[in-house]
């Protein structure tokens, strides 16, 4: 399984931007698909995720801003990012969990990375 990311960039505070992350390899549609993201000085942290089962997890930190999405005919994960705040400066990378983890919100849980993409939101 490989995954793709892309879409980062700077964008200005009250922004939008939307990452894409092609997984190959493998259909997704039973997976755990996530967006972690990791800003400088801090731990790697969970943005949102899509659980095998359909149901999406969203952070207090970025509910109502961040919208994730699949395609399953490009087997392509979309994170959609409104309302961008500098404090969501960061790497952001999309991971995939085969083994359906309970744990989603740890990223040993997760088989499989994107090579990461940063965003930069900046005046």
């Amino acid at each position: 399984v490989q995954l793709q990311a892309s879409g980062g960039g700077l964008v200005q505070p009250g922004g939008s931007l939307r990452l894409s992350c092609v997984v190959s390899g493998r259909t997704f549609r039973s997976l755990t698909l996530a967006w972690f993201r990791q800003a400088p000085g801090k731990e790697r942290e969970l943005a949102v995720a899509r659980r095998w089962s359909g149901s999406t997890y969203y952070s207090d930190s970025v509910k109502g801003r961040f919208t994730i999405s699949t395609d399953n005919a490009e087997n392509t994960v979309h994170l959609q990012m409104n309302s961008l705040k500098p404090e969501d400066t960061a790497v952001y990378y999309c991971a995939v969990d085969v083994h359906r983890s309970v744990a989603i919100g740890t990223p040993t849980s997760y088989d499989f990375w994107g090579q990461g993409t940063l965003v930069t939101v900046s005046s």
